[in-house]
């Protein structure tokens, strides 16, 4: 066997070994912040008195968790992404597709609130 099918059977190899560790880094991280987001709007859900939302309490509830999440972590934390997040939860909380591995990203799962 010739040195050059020799490196490139070896780079072939060493290729898909970091095709594949990149594609399970990336599967693992959407998976972590899609159960992270779900997490925090099960938390925004029941800090809204056990769900049941009080209109104005809220609204300053979600912006101003908005307000100190942006300063601390930057972008991502915006009222509409908090209220997603929210939505997220309580569309998702019964439904056994979650219950024990988050298969899609979180723009997957995102849901207009309009």
């Amino acid at each position: 066997m010739s040195n050059l099918v020799q490196i490139n059977r070896l780079y072939s190899q060493v290729k898909d070994l970091l095709s594949n560790a990149r594609n399970n880094v990336l599967h693992s991280i959407n998976s972590t912040m899609t159960r992270t987001y779900f997490e925090i709007g099960k938390l925004i859900v029941e800090e809204e008195q056990n769900g049941k939302e009080r209109a104005e309490y809220g609204k300053q509830l979600i912006s101003d968790l908005s307000e100190r999440l942006s300063n601390e972590y930057g972008k991502g934390f915006s009222t509409t992404n908090l209220k997603q997040m929210r939505t997220f939860y309580l569309t998702y909380s019964k439904r056994q597709t979650l219950s024990d591995e988050f298969k899609l990203s979180w723009s997957h799962y995102k849901v207009d609130e309009n």
